[in-house]
């Protein structure tokens, strides 16, 4: 996570990952290729719909989270290399748990994200590894939350 080893990530550090506006004609291209769903393709029917207007899907504002996510470590390491320092390889995602949707995301909206470290363990099943454990959110223009999950990212720890 941004470049750093298990033993610099500190438990409630909180990391501003950006901004992303969502325009009409983004939230009808993600929908088209990856989420034809009536709501977030078509206007009328988003007006009959669940949410009463057109919405982007909720993988779209989950696939903005990832590109922000992975533009700030792109941000944090090149930091550190000018710094002389060698950064920490990001290490895979086991996974992550309550992915949620809270508010629908329409056209205009500018969703904030940011990651919170809630907390690190070293593995035991592998050496020199540990897991962090992160709260990510997105906030709407009006400060609303309007989607969060809890992440998990093995990082390693130092080399000796």
């Amino acid at each position: 996570m941004i470049g750093l080893y298990l033993e610099e990530i500190e438990e409630g550090r909180v990391v501003d990952l950006g901004s992303h506006h969502f325009t009409k004609e983004a939230i009808l291209a993600f929908a088209t290729q990856y989420d034809p769903q009536p709501f977030h393709l078509d206007e009328e029917a988003a007006r009959k719909g669940p949410f009463g207007v057109l919405s982007a899907s909720g993988w779209h504002t989950a696939s903005a989270w990832m590109k922000h996510y992975v533009a700030s470590n792109q941000r944090a390491e090149a930091k550190l290399r000018a710094e002389g320092r060698v950064p920490a390889p990001v290490g895979p995602s086991p996974g992550f748990t309550n992915l949620r949707w809270l508010k629908p995301v329409t056209p205009g909206d500018t969703v904030t994200y940011r990651s919170t470290v809630t907390g690190k363990r070293e593995l035991k099943s592998r050496p020199g590894w540990g897991l962090v454990f992160t709260l990510n959110e997105g906030f709407n223009q009006r400060g609303e939350l309007v989607f969060s999950f809890e992440g998990k990212v093995l990082t390693p720890r130092r080399p000796a």
